[in-house]
């Protein structure tokens, strides 16, 4: 899809009401609740990838992102007006969804952004009808941990050494999201 059609998409579907009803009744309305997610775009990649490095010892690079454009995976972005706060990831086949890469800016950590892209990215599998979704989180990262543990995911694994450390490689937890359709 054009890029600039999907901006006028965005735009045309944005709640304009929660907006005004921020700046008349402050109080009515959450920071959280005014913070939208779209579609990443390649213009994208350079605030993605401000964060990314910032937030890894060994950050994805431009290409991989880029790769995850060709290979059609959902790739979402989460920001307040026009600043982009945090990124999510997410591969869908066959029924099940791989989140690969979720991250917020180090800046606007700690104020639910990191779970409302993580539920976005469960309910775009749902969309999709896929029966798990499944993630890799390193076994040092406990605010992560406990994220996905809140969200319903479950420790399914260790893969060992999938992740690089400063001292060689760092085990990965596997956890799954079993999703229920009635």
């Amino acid at each position: 899809m054009n890029v600039y059609f999907q901006r006028l998409k965005d735009f045309v579907l944005y709640d304009a009401d929660r907006e005004f009803y921020a700046k008349i009744f402050p109080d009515s309305v959450s920071r959280k609740d005014l913070m939208r997610l779209r579609k990443m775009f390649a213009e994208d990649l350079a605030t993605v990838l401000a964060i990314e490095e910032h937030n890894y010892s060994f950050p994805w690079s431009d290409g991989i992102f880029r790769d995850c454009f060709r290979a059609g995976y959902s790739c979402w972005v989460c920001e307040d007006v026009d600043k982009v706060l945090g990124y999510g990831i997410v591969s869908i086949a066959v029924g099940e969804a791989h989140i690969l890469n979720i991250s917020v800016d180090h800046n606007e950590q700690k104020q639910g952004i990191g779970r409302k892209i993580l539920e976005h990215l469960i309910e775009v599998a749902r969309s999709r009808k896929v029966e798990t979704v499944f993630l890799e989180v390193r076994p040092s990262n406990p605010t992560a941990i406990a994220l996905y543990r809140n969200t319903g995911f479950n420790e399914i694994g260790i893969r060992k050494d999938y992740y690089p450390a400063e001292d060689g490689r760092e085990d990965a937890l596997m956890m799954a999201l079993e999703l229920y359709y009635l």
